[in-house]
């Protein structure tokens, strides 16, 4: 029997523009205000930086190797992950994206980290269920947290417009992935209802995730992006998705009118790394 994979890839690379706008409904306090003026959202201090938790997560579904895609900028990162703090549960490794060009480069640059094994792909600045990570291991491919409409509204903090911005899944026949639909119009989610199954970027890849991001052209956007490569790997590469259903809540660290519910949601969260 193959042993479940223990390596994750984080994607904290991203710009985090929404974080560095104003935003007079939120109090920050000094360390809060200095991270998301960076736009290093999971180095926002909510009584430790946010990633410190989703770490404690990993560690706690297993995962005992982390990668941290970063930008050459983000030295605050690398040096409180080398020097700043004690890891006893995992090891923390980087891999630098040079140029916030897009989702599906930031997964290619881990490809060195992830050598011949399956891996854990997520964003920095969602907290997701334990749960989701242990599902994810325990599929025997590539798979993707599918998250139902309903219960990310109920049990995170994403508003319902909010999530109505997220991708939407649609299964096939046999349970895998068959199509991603981004940024959904109301008529195509109400098709769905609250049923409707959303992504939150949280994924296990195979190596073969890597040959789907080279082959990945720019976007309408002018990024590299991975739902496209991932539609490459079904398409062209012969993958298969397996969608794994999960019924929680994510906490989501967008802007900064996220921080306070999201520090009052994990007060009572013990951590260790």
């Amino acid at each position: 029997m193959t042993a479940p994979p223990t390596r994750a890839v984080i994607l904290a690379r991203g710009l985090g523009t929404r974080m560095r706008r104003e935003d007079a409904a939120a109090v920050l306090d000094a360390g809060q205000h200095e991270a998301a003026a960076l736009g290093i959202k999971a180095m926002i201090p909510i009584g430790r930086p946010f990633l410190d938790y989703v770490l404690s997560a990993l560690a706690d579904a297993g995962y005992r190797d982390v990668c941290l895609v970063i930008g050459p900028e983000h030295d605050v990162m690398r040096e409180y992950y080398t020097h700043g703090v004690t890891l006893t549960r995992l090891r923390v490794h980087f891999a630098t994206q040079e140029h916030p060009a897009g989702t599906a480069d930031a997964v290619l640059a881990a490809e060195e980290f992830a050598g011949e094994e399956r891996v854990l792909v997520l964003n920095s600045d969602n907290y997701y269920p334990v749960d989701t990570f242990r599902a994810l291991a325990g599929i025997p491919g590539s798979g993707v947290a599918a998250f139902e409409r309903r219960a990310l509204v109920r049990d995170g903090n994403i508003p319902a417009e909010r999530v109505q911005q997220y991708a939407m899944l649609v299964t096939g026949p046999d349970g895998t992935l068959a199509q991603i639909i981004e940024k959904p119009d109301a008529v195509t989610m109400a098709t769905f209802g609250d049923d409707a199954l959303v992504s939150m970027n949280c994924w296990m890849f195979t190596p073969a995730i890597f040959d789907a991001c080279r082959l990945v052209r720019p976007s309408a956007r002018n990024e590299l992006e991975l739902p496209d490569a991932v539609r490459i790997a079904i398409r062209d590469l012969g993958a298969r998705i397996a969608v794994v259903r999960v019924t929680g809540g994510v906490l989501d660290l967008s802007n900064r009118g996220d921080i306070a519910e999201v520090k009052a949601r994990l007060a009572s969260v013990p951590v260790r790394l």
